[in-house]
């Protein structure tokens, strides 16, 4: 049997498209990511659409479009978040805000200093709030930017119609 060349060029093209086709991830890839730098894997959301990691340890996470999340507060992430990442950090964050006292505040880093203790600690400028890590373990859902919360009006005494 004999191989020709036509043989080999679907096989040679299909792997030339995948080592140049810029890498898309899922959020189970950027919570791999994460869980290998001493973090928690729920720090995204679960629609990070992909993220690139240069070898200076610039982070850019891609997410489908600005949205909202609750974790013990709510924090909003732009589409596009970026960060410093080293072992137990991620520091000079861009693109993410979170409510204080009705407020809101870019959150400069989220650094977990002492994996042993539990906690995480959210660097917002004027202060520091420490967090339990577990409340990051799993990637929160986020919701579409002027989406209403769940249970929103009755939390705050309105009924909630329809």
């Amino acid at each position: 049997m004999s191989l020709t060349h036509r043989s080999f060029l679907f096989p040679f093209l299909s792997l030339l498209l995948l080592l140049l086709l810029p890498p898309t991830a899922s959020s189970s890839s950027i919570q791999n990511l994460l869980k290998s730098q001493g973090l928690p894997g729920g720090l995204f959301p679960e629609n990070v659409k992909s993220f690139d990691l240069g070898q200076n340890g610039r982070l850019e996470v891609h997410l489908d479009s600005p949205c909202m999340a609750k974790y013990e507060t709510r924090v909003h992430f732009d589409s596009v978040v970026r960060a410093n990442l080293s072992y137990g950090g991620l520091v000079g964050l861009e693109g993410l805000s979170q409510e204080e006292l009705f407020l809101w505040f870019p959150v400069k880093g989220i650094i977990v200093s002492d994996p042993s203790s539990g906690l995480i600690l959210f660097d917002i400028g004027l202060a520091r709030k420490q967090l339990s890590r577990s409340l990051f373990e799993d990637p929160p859902v986020c919701k579409p930017q002027g989406a209403v919360p769940e249970n929103f009006g009755r939390k705050m005494g309105f009924a909630v119609l329809g």
